[in-house]
């Protein structure tokens, strides 16, 4: 049954993603706005399938980021749930992707209308410079800088190192990092097929102020992610899949 729910849910996920691309098409022409909209509609309708379907609900918890907040947001990568949800998140979110992704047609159309933040991250100090130069331009607009601080996405209970990108913006951008623990790859897992009932929790941990040194505020990043998302699959564990 749960391969069946899951099969029928990636065929629902699909084709509304294609059909809200493709009727957002012709926003590509007019201001980004109308399509940062049609993100957040997107989203909310990915929840909707996932909760009718799937059996998986969300929650997130603690204070949320205000509109129009210029913040950056580190948060811990399980799954491909955790690029959509900012759109629900948070207003207009900047969101730092690989550069590979502006190559996918009509995505990548998208993606580069509403200013997300692409990345070749072979280009090392030249692709640091150009996320410190597009975060500080997102932060203008006063929209919330996404970052998934380890760069890749890791199993529940699996660390894995933290990337300078994340202490670049620190230093440069003068804002305060709210990092972000999650447990949804107990239910939608990486490179696996299957989904699993359950809740998917998104929690906002206390911001850390701007202008501590780089190793203590690296230091104090990773143990507020690594502490908060392990209790969260520890409370998740009794459903999802087996960690």
């Amino acid at each position: 049954m749960m391969l069946l729910r899951s099969a029928a849910f990636q065929i629902a996920f699909y084709a509304w993603t294609i059909l809200m691309l493709l009727l957002y098409l012709p926003a590509l022409l007019v201001p980004r706005l109308v399509i940062v909209n049609g993100m957040t509609l997107w989203a909310r309708g990915v929840l909707f399938l996932l909760r009718r379907i799937a059996g998986i609900t969300f929650e997130a918890r603690g204070a949320g980021i205000a509109p129009g907040t210029a913040v950056i947001l580190a948060a811990k990568h399980q799954s491909a749930f955790d690029t959509l949800i900012f759109h629900v998140l948070v207003h207009d979110p900047a969101l730092v992707m690989k550069r590979e992704l502006l190559a996918i047609p009509v995505y990548g159309w998208h993606a580069r209308k509403v200013g997300m933040i692409a990345i070749d991250r072979k280009n090392g100090a030249a692709a640091l410079r150009r996320l410190v130069q597009a975060a500080r331009d997102a932060a203008a607009m006063h929209r919330p800088i996404v970052i998934f601080p380890q760069g890749t996405r890791t199993a529940p209970g699996v660390s894995a190192p933290y990337q300078p990108g994340i202490a670049a913006l620190y230093a440069k951008l003068d804002l305060p990092v709210v990092p972000l623990a999650v447990n949804s790859g107990l239910f939608w897992p990486r490179r696996r097929f299957a989904k699993y009932p359950g809740t998917i929790v998104f929690e906002f941990l206390p911001a850390i102020p701007p202008g501590l040194p780089r190793r203590q505020f690296m230091a104090e990043l990773e143990s507020a992610i690594e502490t908060a998302s392990l209790r969260l699959a520890a409370e998740g564990s009794h459903g999802g899949m087996e960690t």
